[in-house]
């Protein structure tokens, strides 16, 4: 269960980072509200799942969803800049984190 809200608090993540953008430096009342509700979303969620989890992989884990997220909304519906290195990078994120996460978490 805990890592189900790592994982939820991940894709929140990426929805405060996209809000941050649409909000214009927080000019625009609707995406500055969203960012508020997600970022208070992932943060709650990380520090319910912190009562059980290691800090470490739990946190890369979180970054790692919320990195590859961002990046793969921003390329799919915000028109930023595909390209292999990108790509790649995103894959080595996502495998960087499944790789932390193999490497030994007692929970």
């Amino acid at each position: 269960m805990a890592w189900l809200l790592v994982i939820v608090a991940g894709l929140l993540e990426t929805g405060f980072a996209v809000c941050l953008k649409l909000s214009h430096g927080f000019t625009r009342l609707w995406p500055t509200v969203a960012f508020c509700v997600f970022a208070l979303g992932s943060f709650g969620l990380l520090t319910l799942a912190l009562r059980r989890l290691d800090v470490g992989p739990a946190y890369a884990v979180w970054t790692g969803i919320g990195a590859a997220g961002t990046a793969i909304y921003g390329m799919v519906f915000l028109g930023d800049l595909v390209s292999v290195l990108k790509i790649v990078s995103i894959s080595l994120v996502i495998a960087g984190v499944i790789g932390l996460q193999l490497s030994g978490s007692a929970h």
